[in-house]
């Protein structure tokens, strides 16, 4: 059998933004992953045909030595398989990949590393600290709390460091911070010098505590800052009072809760890490095919019969190309025919394709699309792909003006599985979300069905937002009322929208 190959992957700090191109195309081929715990989980998305292992090591879990994974990486590289070994900030800085090669390399298996963004650089740049600085800091030292046997290092270790460096960022050192900080004092550093403590840098869950070398160990303690955190000590400290650029943005922290089928969330919630908050994903409906398949085929037989093909939303366009590409066919299937489309991410999905539409509504509702194309004159014979169940505004305003259409159902929603219902209560009932993101009157019929009776009553406690009018209509429906909705009717607009909001 192929010998296989491994590659030693940084994966950075946390936000999964920040892992390398070279990282993500490898994890793209992967056939295993074996990952950190401190790996976002958002990563293991970019390879959903890997064979996926947690080797995490987490306090208080029995977890496997750093022998059995080497000889499991081992295993499945003699396998032939494209192994992943997906670890936290990068693999040669306080990361044992070093260990973790060598064992690959004294097994005779190739092996690739990949570097990434190591944890004190991003904590410190995501707290608004720059390490180096051309008159603040033109050293930087970075060391563990503990030594390669998991004691702490010697007082007299950290006295002789004192002095002898401007800048120190101390990896995984809350548990001694008191003794290290004391230390350092006695080595030579005034009480007064700047210090701070990073936790779960460069992620909505950031938290900073400024203080100087002679309290930050008292201060982070009243905090209730523990690991993983960076140490900063030096006066680059003093910059986060201008550069601080991440924790100050409207919706850092924010916990917003996404009901949207999970072929959408990845792109929801990477638009939300983006300003800093949180996604919290959880899919109250479903995609699947509806009922009658045949009718979507035939009308993908027959694309080139039409003038205009309206497509209302990312899905229809991806069940539509789907369904060409069964058929042996591609984007020449449409002919002469021109394609509409409603808001720039049904386009945006078109774009992926190598389609571009020949008209993009402005007003991001059927009735939008319907005044645009009849704005064009007659619109002759049109089909139509949407979901099953849709609002029949659109269809009817064209067959009003004279138009041939046909309706075809690309696929349809159906809510997930009643036993989801305890969990998504417990997120609303626990505090554990400030908001929930409704994206189509479909997310809010199947939340509520999800909630039951109770609903109206648990999303009362966090603020209701909605994407656009025919949205909020429905939410009002139910006795709902949405604080915040979106002016341009898409995911970028309601986050925006979300963002002008008063939180208090």
């Amino acid at each position: 059998m192929a010998k296989g190959m491994v590659w030693l992957v940084g994966a950075g700090p946390g936000e999964p933004g920040l892992i390398t191109v070279r990282g993500l195309e490898v994890l793209s081929r992967a056939e295993v992953v074996l990952h950190d715990a401190l790996s976002h989980p958002a990563l293991l998305q970019a390879c959903p045909r890997a064979e996926i292992h947690d080797v995490g090591k987490r306090v208080g879990e029995a977890v496997p030595s750093q022998a059995a994974i080497n000889a499991q990486v081992i295993e499945f590289a003699r396998a032939g398989k494209r192994v992943v070994r997906l670890k936290g900030g990068d693999p040669f800085l306080f990361a044992r990949g070093a260990e973790e090669a060598l064992a690959l390399a004294r097994a005779g298996i190739p092996f690739e590393i990949v570097p990434g963004i190591s944890s004190p650089v991003a904590a410190s740049t995501y707290a608004g600290m720059s390490l180096t600085h051309r008159d603040l800091s033109s050293s930087v030292t970075f060391i563990t709390g503990s030594d390669r046997a998991g004691k702490d290092w010697s007082p007299d270790a950290w006295r002789k460091l004192a002095t002898a460096t401007d800048t120190i960022c101390v990896l995984m050192g809350m548990r001694g911070i008191e003794a290290i900080t004391r230390a350092i004092v006695e080595g030579g550093r005034p009480e007064s010098t700047p210090a701070a403590v990073v936790q779960w840098g460069a992620r909505p869950e950031q938290r900073v505590v400024e203080s100087t070398l002679g309290n930050v160990a008292r201060d982070a303690r009243a905090a209730g800052v523990t690991n993983p955190a960076v140490i900063v000590i030096g006066e680059i400290v003093k910059l986060r009072a201008e550069l601080r650029w991440y924790d100050n943005r409207p919706l850092f922290g924010k916990r917003l809760l996404v009901p949207r089928p999970a072929e959408q969330a990845s792109l929801t919630a990477a638009a939300i890490r983006e300003r800093a908050a949180e996604p919290v994903v959880f899919p109250v409906i479903e995609l699947h095919d509806p009922p009658d398949p045949e009718a979507l085929r035939r009308a993908a037989r027959e694309l080139s019969n039409y003038d205009w093909v309206l497509l209302t939303s990312a899905n229809g366009v991806e069940r539509l190309f789907r369904t060409l590409r069964e058929q042996g066919r591609d984007a020449r299937a449409f002919g002469s025919a021109k394609i509409g489309v409603i808001g720039p991410k049904t386009a945006s999905a078109l774009e992926q394709h190598g389609v571009r539409a020949d008209l993009i509504a402005e007003e991001f509702v059927g009735e939008g699309l319907a005044r645009a194309l009849l704005g064009r004159g007659k619109p002759g014979r049109v089909l139509l792909a949407r979901a099953l169940e849709a609002r029949p505004d659109l269809p009817r305003a064209l067959a009003d003006a004279g138009a041939q259409i046909d309706v075809v159902a690309a696929y349809e929603t159906r809510p997930v599985s009643a036993e989801r219902a305890a969990a998504l209560r417990s997120l609303l009932e626990n505090g554990d979300l400030d908001a929930v993101l409704f994206t189509s009157s479909s997310t809010v019929s199947s939340t509520l069905s999800l909630l039951g009776p109770s609903g109206p009553d648990l999303l009362a406690r966090v603020v209701v937002a909605s994407i656009g009018p025919v949205t909020s209509a429905t939410l009002k429906d139910r006795g709902i009322l949405p604080q915040v909705t979106a002016r341009t009717y898409t995911v970028e607009g309601l986050l925006e929208a979300l963002e002008s909001h008063s939180w208090v």
